[in-house]
């Protein structure tokens, strides 16, 4: 059966470009500063409450003897799962041969970078010491026979967030060039042709340069495609490595994995749903687009239904006394909830995606989106917080409740992530235009030649190879 166009619009290669470039050029609307001065005030909330409590201490969170980790661990690992699925989109359905992810694959790849910029911030903060995490940076120890501890799932993170990091920020740099040559060409002598000059390494858009930028890429789609693996497996051993009840256990690395792209995915899905209307962009981000996503979501979901009721099967299956009653307390204690939260957004309510209805209405996917995001996000609290309020002594348990600080830093890494999101769509185009131009004709006119004007033919990158796999 002939495909569905990946380009809406019979669109030339010179069309393509003037679309995707059209927001940067214009200025910005009300909506985009109204979002911008929000996003720029949660983060200047967030700011100061990470002042006041770096000047204070770690004692302005809600944490006591029992509770020692809470807020700020469950918002490491929710960040850190947001930005896994920028990996996904770009490198494994890269290899795969997935021709969609062409419209999607910039802003995830971006959304990776802040959302691990935001997970960097936790791990720092609960060290309660922050400015001697320098110590954790790999340069010659000058302190005698001093030296961290090597068995801390501290600084596993640090070594698995800065290598995460720098390997998607040299991806999508990679993945960059292209369009800044054009952007170069487009601009008028000045500064901002300098800098795009640059950047852009001295592109010429021959075969050549083609075939070498290609090569390059798969070689770090290949490299990056085990980050994506291990970098939660890595954030999972966080707690499998322990011997408290509910977190020693070995399903939790492809567990976290596949947690972290269901989450990554669902927040893809939201801010790609917002740009494809407010900048105009329903040619290039199609229903086809937000079809495919959402289906991957289903998939996902049923993945992270199937980890959960491992996790009760193990439990009970155990006789584990102690493994049972963590689990007990899970489903009927007092943060009960929190659990019931978390498997109605996670399980329940992506469902509804399999009716292709649903599908096809933006606002609802639009809301399941968040809603997964949410659920995820107790998910992620329930870990953590129900497994240690109730531990093995009745004498120590104890109850958790946030303080304002700890809703304030919060916010404030949602202020981050959206600032730097913004500010990305303004000055770098959020759709990439030499992978569109690449798949232009992909699906249309059922394989015929389309007029499209000369000069602008050399323009777009050579022909790929023909998809090994379509979804």
């Amino acid at each position: 059966m002939h495909s569905q166009p990946l380009v809406l619009g019979h669109k030339s290669l010179g069309q393509v470009t003037e679309d995707i470039c059209a927001p940067m050029n214009r200025r910005p609307g009300f909506l985009w500063w109204a979002a911008f001065l929000a996003s720029l005030s949660l983060l200047m909330v967030g700011g100061a409450a990470v002042a006041y409590q770096l000047s204070t201490g770690i004692g302005t969170w809600g944490l006591n003897r029992t509770v020692g980790w809470a807020f700020d661990i469950t918002n490491f690992v929710f960040w850190i799962g947001i930005g896994h699925a920028g990996t996904l989109i770009s490198a494994i359905l890269f290899l795969l041969r997935q021709r969609w992810r062409t419209s999607v694959n910039r802003a995830a790849e971006a959304m990776t970078l802040f959302a691990v910029m935001c997970a960097g911030i936790f791990p720092i903060i609960h060290m309660g010491r922050p400015w001697l995490a320098f110590w954790m940076f790999p340069y010659p120890n000058a302190r005698g026979s001093l030296w961290i501890n090597f068995r801390s799932p501290l600084v596993w993170d640090f070594f698995a967030i800065s290598t995460y990091f720098t390997i998607s920020l040299v991806f999508w740099y990679i993945g960059l060039i292209p369009d800044l040559a054009t952007l170069r060409d487009r601009q008028r002598p000045g500064l901002k042709r300098k800098l795009f000059a640059f950047f852009s390494l001295g592109w010429d858009g021959s075969y050549r340069t083609w075939l070498h930028y290609e090569t390059v890429y798969l070689l770090l789609a290949g490299l990056a495609t085990p980050l994506v693996i291990s970098v939660h497996t890595i954030v999972s051993w966080d707690f499998a490595t322990s011997v408290i009840p509910g977190w020693h256990a070995t399903i939790f690395p492809p567990y976290f994995v596949a947690g972290a792209i269901f989450s990554g995915m669902a927040m893809v899905l939201t801010l790609m749903i917002i740009a494809r209307k407010t900048m105009h962009l329903e040619d290039y981000i199609t229903p086809r687009h937000i079809d495919v996503m959402a289906k991957l979501l289903i998939l996902t979901s049923g993945m992270v239904a199937l980890a959960y009721l491992t996790e009760l099967f193990t439990a009970f299956y155990s006789g584990n006394p102690y493994e049972q009653m963590a689990f007990v307390n899970r489903l009927a204690g007092p943060m009960a909830w929190a659990y019931w939260i978390m498997v109605s957004c996670n399980v329940f309510i992506p469902q509804l995606l399999w009716f292709r209805r649903v599908r096809a209405c933006l606002p609802a996917v639009f809301a399941i989106s968040i809603l997964i995001n949410v659920g995820m996000w107790f998910e992620r609290f329930v870990i953590i917080v129900t497994s240690l309020h109730r531990d093995y002594l009745p004498s120590s348990w104890a109850d958790y409740a946030p303080t304002l600080i700890e809703i304030a830093t919060l916010a404030g890494s949602f202020g981050l992530f959206f600032t730097c999101y913004l500010l990305f769509c303004r000055i770098i185009p959020v759709v990439a235009i030499g992978e569109v131009k690449g798949v232009l004709r992909h699906g249309t006119d059922h394989g015929r030649p389309r007029t499209v004007e000369p000069e602008r033919e050399k323009t777009g990158p050579p022909a790929r190879e023909p998809a090994v796999v379509e979804v």
